[in-house]
């Protein structure tokens, strides 16, 4: 996750990114950590016979390293292979990246060996007069309403510092309703305190809602609870954790918004 930055504002200092718009985050969280939990041939299990392209929605994909990662390890695709090795890639799945930092959108874009299948644009997942008419005219491209997948990685904690408990369920909310399955990395709680004591360090104000966060604890745990009770999904596996401590939980959502989507397929 990351947040806009105003022209001609100097460099963030290492860690002053209150919204996640860490500009090397690929560095200190390698994408390989990620993607190397998910089993092989994860989009043909999980959609056998659904129409292509499949469509998937990649919500604070910084500068998108994670995104391509994401998008070979799902195709099957080699570290080396770009949309000129693959022209046919785009014919199994379509990857719409947002992130709400410009800078962060237009490094993805100049650097994306698959320009043609995977789209990156600056936007605030958290507006909703901006989010929705851009992310309906995208699946309108396609005749869909809903998408069949989406990502969520490490972007909780920052929609919750910032948004507060009712964001944190608005945007989950959200999301259950736009996307068939949802990916989903959660930080622990330690991350949000860990951010706090960035913030301080640097003499900056600290988070509107840290300190009046209800929802605290087991963020994995909570999150689960949060989908499953209030939002239609299931839990349909956890891939296990990255070596710096965060599950990557799958859900599938039961809503019948999503039977009908399939339907128009």
């Amino acid at each position: 996750m990351a947040a806009p930055m105003s022209e001609g504002s100097p460099a963030l200092e290492p860690g002053a990114a209150p919204y996640g718009n860490f500009p090397n985050y690929s560095r200190f969280h390698p994408p390989e950590g990620r993607v190397s939990l998910l089993p092989g041939g994860l989009l043909r299990s999980l959609f056998p016979a659904a129409a292509r392209p499949l469509l998937g929605l990649d919500v604070g994909c910084n500068s998108g390293e994670l995104s391509v990662a994401l998008y070979r390890h799902l195709l099957g695709l080699q570290e080396s292979e770009g949309s000129l090795d693959q022209p046919a890639a785009g014919k199994d799945l379509n990857l719409l990246c947002c992130d709400i930092d410009p800078v962060l959108i237009e490094r993805a874009q100049q650097c994306s060996p698959f320009p043609a299948s995977i789209s990156f644009a600056n936007l605030d997942i958290m507006d909703s007069g901006a989010r929705e008419p851009f992310l309906s005219s995208y699946l309108s491209r396609f005749g869909r309403s809903t998408f069949d997948i989406g990502f969520c990685m490490s972007v909780t904690m920052w929609i919750h510092l910032n948004h507060g408990d009712s964001g944190l369920m608005e945007f989950l909310s959200f999301l259950s309703s736009l996307c068939k399955y949802l990916l989903i990395e959660p930080q622990p709680w330690k991350c949000y305190r860990a951010a706090a004591r960035r913030l301080r360090k640097l003499g900056r104000n600290d988070f509107d809602h840290f300190r009046s966060l209800a929802i605290n604890g087991d963020m994995a745990e909570r999150i689960t609870q949060i989908l499953t009770k209030d939002c239609a999904m299931e839990l349909v596996c956890c891939f296990g954790s990255t070596s710096w401590d965060r599950s990557l939980l799958l859900f599938k959502s039961n809503g019948s918004n999503h039977e009908a989507s399939e339907q128009e397929q």
